[in-house]
């Protein structure tokens, strides 16, 4: 494929030769005068640039297509996921009336495609809205593996998923999909307007999106964007397009969860990027950005456990403990009062 377009440039250069050959050798014998040789010269000048830039654009498409026929392959792969046909809707299921939804694991053990490990164990959890859930472990305890079986990007290998007494599996996928607002740890921003960004659309309400920047703590960087919420980020495909931080992205990508305004939000470490400073921020706003909503929080920042209702400690494949900091910390020999006092020791330590 290196070769491509040294060989490109040989054939053009073999051609330019053969046509000065020509040229000059008509003009030897008189065909046409000196105003014509200069004419000449010039067109074939730029006939082998032109046949040069062909078999360029040529080769680039050779290789383009290689990479459209893996995407090509992957979208014609079988969807063997099952996607009901139920319309999710508030139901009477949950102990506090109809106005509630209500999820519960129920003995659910996955593991990955071609994987002979379980990654999740006879895990029974379950959680209403209203209420915050923190999520905590080592790494590989199952934690992104529980979010993931949540929003359906798996099925349970056993057991079963329901919302409000249904299993999860038998509602439209759609429908179900869009009561979840998710913040991976990998999430992506675009070089669109930051509203676009925020909404994840291409029209969207300017005011709310405002509003969601602003809970988020972007007021002050909101301020000096040129355009507001019209600003385009990133330089990919405009010149004054405007860069921003990790912290500043991490912002805009939990502005974009609040903007959504559904039943259950799911932040996966969402303060990673954030400066100390900002993250107490979110901390001591935290009931006021989620509102009524259900918060699941992943985050190896225990502090931040502080604030949830309830905790839920992951240890290989299984929760091993639950209960809020208060209950958790007085199990002494626990999972949980163990990582409390790793981190809690650095900070005694520097004081």
């Amino acid at each position: 494929m290196a070769a491509y377009p040294a060989l490109a440039a040989a054939i053009a250069s073999i051609g330019n030769i053969v046509c000065w050959v020509y040229v000059v050798l008509k003009a030897y014998l008189g065909a046409f005068g000196v105003g014509s040789i200069v004419q000449y010269i010039g067109a074939l000048g730029k006939l082998g640039t032109g046949v040069q830039d062909m078999m360029f654009v040529l080769i680039d498409n050779e290789v383009y297509c290689r990479h459209l026929q893996g995407l090509f392959d992957y979208l014609d792969i079988p969807n063997h996921k099952y996607e009901g046909t139920l319309p999710v809707e508030k139901r009477a299921f949950c102990d506090r009336g109809d106005t509630d939804y209500e999820i519960e694991f129920c003995n659910v053990s996955f593991r990955y495609p071609g994987a002979e490990a379980y990654s999740l164990r006879n895990l029974s959890l379950k959680f209403k809205i209203g209420e915050r859930l923190a999520v905590v472990g080592k790494n590989g305890s199952g934690k992104t593996t529980f979010i993931k079986l949540l929003c359906r990007l798996y099925d349970p290998t056993e057991g079963e998923i329901r919302l409000n007494g249904v299993d999860i599996r038998k509602y439209d996928y759609d429908e179900y999909l869009s009561i979840f607002s998710v913040v991976f740890q990998d999430f992506k921003l675009f070089s669109f307007s930051l509203g676009q960004n925020v909404a994840t659309a291409m029209e969207y309400d300017k005011k709310k999106a405002e509003q969601c920047l602003k809970k988020a703590g972007l007021s002050e960087r909101l301020k000096t964007m040129p355009n507001g919420t019209d600003t385009i980020l990133y330089k990919d495909f405009e010149a004054e397009g405007v860069e921003i931080s990790g912290g500043e992205a991490q912002k805009v990508a939990l502005a974009r969860a609040l903007y959504k305004d559904v039943p259950f939000i799911v932040l996966d470490e969402p303060t990673a990027a954030l400066d100390p400073i900002a993250e107490a921020e979110i901390y001591l706003k935290f009931n006021e950005l989620i509102g009524q909503k259900t918060a699941i929080y992943i985050s190896h920042r225990l502090s931040s456990c502080k604030f949830c209702d309830e905790i839920a400690v992951f240890d290989n494949g299984a929760v091993v403990q639950r209960g809020c900091h208060e209950e958790l910390m007085l199990e002494r020999n626990g999972l949980y009062h163990e990582l409390w006092s790793t981190q809690a020791q650095y900070y005694g330590n520097a004081v």
